[in-house]
């Protein structure tokens, strides 16, 4: 399992770490890399976020391989099977450490301009990383919040090694890692985006509110109804996010069709009741469904789809899913096959797929669940033409008996039933290799 980048990262490392919402936390990103990587965290827990500023000690002719690391408050931190395999003197270890620690003291200004570090002391304090190589990093990370006498010490990486943690045992009380890949390599073969984060990006992150104004629980701007911005437009929808909530599914309704559906409104409560957030969304104003091109205009339904997407996530901190109805599942279809799509998974009930372009179906990579009535035998026609276009996993259930509206006794809640269980199915999927737990 490759992240497609460490915001992508921190919305997965969140959900496994949603148990301690509601609970004294602080976050704490190792600059620079695992600052946008907690700053999601931060955002999904509404705890405070802070940097901690460590660095490592490279060996002077083979500065990837570290030989410990140091941290605020003068913790350092050595790995006496690198020393003893190098041969380094006590003279290169300081002529090392004297010029990280002058980086250490540059960096701790630069990030925190005057600001005083987040208190640790009797708090739970999570330990954030873009990944774990040796864990000498992590090591002085942890020891420096238990040096501030932190309650508890979570130390948490989208990826890192099966070998090599085994020095973090006493150190931390709970180890969260997403994908223990072998072999493993390094950090950043496990991103499709892995760019050098910059000092200024750093204090950015920083300066973001990741509280609540209220002190209350994290989460979207408020359930109900509301208005999502979609370029130039603000499209009406109706967002519910229980508590807790995994991910979110963003529902594109069909022609004559708006988030008032009984249908689409009967579903979305059998979603909330499973714990997923919903978002019921109008992608046209009446004004525009009069026109009856906009109604199949797929490609203008799927931009503001994609952008409702993007702003849900960046909102509420949670996956995006869609469930699309007739042209809106054409619409879900077309905004997934974006490259920063970053869907999770698709369900599509009654659906035209096939009124997206083939391009489109084959570059789409999220989970797809195809609900057609049995009875609807031209538009279950389409839907299968459309699956063989398609290279990620997907499925066509069919309803007995079922016609295009589901309006038959006992389909719709067939239909509510298949989409909850593909949805929680492939949200709650583990990634591969993912390990959790106190190590040891």
């Amino acid at each position: 399992m490759r992240y497609r980048d460490r915001g992508e990262a921190g919305r997965r490392l969140a959900r496994r770490l949603a148990y301690l919402r509601g609970q004294d936390v602080v976050v704490l990103g190792l600059p620079r890399g695992g600052v946008p990587v907690a700053h999601e965290v931060a955002r999904s827990l509404g705890a405070p976020l802070d940097v901690l500023v460590v660095r490592k000690l490279g060996v002077p002719w083979q500065p990837e391989l570290g030989f410990g690391a140091i941290g605020e408050g003068g913790v350092r931190v050595l790995n006496e099977d690198v020393l003893g395999e190098t041969g380094l003197g006590p003279d290169d270890l300081a002529v090392v450490e004297q010029a990280e620690r002058a980086e250490l003291d540059r960096r701790v200004r630069r990030y925190r301009l005057g600001r005083a570090p987040v208190p640790v002391a009797g708090r739970v304090a999570v330990v954030v990383d873009d990944g774990l190589a040796t864990g000498a990093t992590a090591e002085a990370a942890c020891r420096l919040v238990r040096a501030r006498h932190a309650a508890r010490v979570v130390l948490a990486a989208p990826v890192a090694p099966q070998t090599g943690l085994a020095r973090l045992h006493g150190i931390v009380d709970e180890l969260i890692v997403l994908h223990q890949p072998r072999p493993f390599g390094s950090v950043g073969a496990w991103y499709h985006d892995f760019t050098q984060v910059t000092d200024a990006e750093v204090a950015e992150l920083l300066e973001r509110p990741t509280v609540p104004a209220s002190g209350g629980s994290p989460g979207p701007p408020g359930d109900g109804e509301l208005q999502v911005p979609a370029g130039r437009v603000r499209l009406p929808a109706r967002l519910a996010v229980p508590r807790a909530a995994q991910a979110v599914v963003a529902f594109a309704h069909g022609s004559g069709s708006s988030r008032h559906s009984p249908r689409n409104r009967y579903v979305a409560d059998t979603l909330n009741r499973a714990g997923l957030g919903t978002l019921l969304l109008d992608l046209l104003s009446a004004d525009e469904e009069e026109n009856r091109h906009n109604v199949f205009d797929i490609g203008m339904l799927a931009q503001r789809l994609h952008a409702a997407a993007l702003w849900l996530r960046h909102e509420t901190g949670l996956d995006v899913a869609y469930f699309g109805a007739s042209t809106g599942a054409a619409a879900a279809l077309e905004a997934a096959s974006a490259t920063d799509a970053d869907i999770v998974s698709i369900v599509s009930r009654g659906g035209r797929p096939d009124l997206a372009s083939p391009a489109a179906l084959a570059h789409v990579h999220a989970p797809t669940l195809f609900v057609v009535g049995s009875a609807d035998t031209r538009v279950l026609g389409l839907n299968r033409l459309a699956a063989d276009w398609m290279r990620c996993e997907h499925r066509i259930a069919i309803v007995p008996g079922a016609t295009h509206l589901f309006s038959e006794p006992g389909a719709l809640p067939m239909v509510a039933e298949l989409a909850c269980d593909w949805f929680t199915t492939h949200l709650a999927r583990p990634p591969a290799g993912a390990s959790s737990g106190r190590p040891g």
